[in-house]
């Protein structure tokens, strides 16, 4: 079992920046895919990031190419997403994601969720 912590939600004014940070716990895996994952109200969860450690990959949503970046700790029980030029659009409930999917993209095939934290970006 793999358990995941996010951290560093939050309220920010358009154009600013958060940092949130996802923790493994458990059993850990030198080779897995973390992902990140929102849902805003009203709408379905989507795809933000993805980094996988198998194939040394990291991959993004065309939303937030360019503004938010993935990154890890070198032990791997750290996930971060670094969130710049938010807009309010960005606001929803952004889950950490672990495992081996086949297709990054796809929430239904990660195997360990986060419990989520909350995201308000302000006009």
């Amino acid at each position: 079992q793999v358990q995941l912590v996010e951290f560093g939600g939050g309220l920010v004014q358009a154009g600013g920046s958060l940092r949130l940070s996802c923790a493994a716990s458990g059993r850990t895996f030198s080779r897995i895919v973390m992902g990140w994952f929102r849902q805003a109200p009203g709408k379905e969860r989507e795809f933000v990031a993805a980094t996988s450690s198998i194939v040394g990959s990291t991959v993004y949503a065309d939303s937030v190419k360019g503004r938010f970046t993935v990154s890890t700790t070198n032990a791997k029980n750290t996930v971060y997403l670094q969130m710049n030029s938010l807009k309010p659009e960005d606001t929803a409930v952004y889950y950490c994601a672990a495992g081996w999917p086949g297709e990054l993209r796809a929430a239904d095939l990660y195997l360990y969720w986060g419990q989520g934290t909350q995201v308000t970006v302000s006009s």
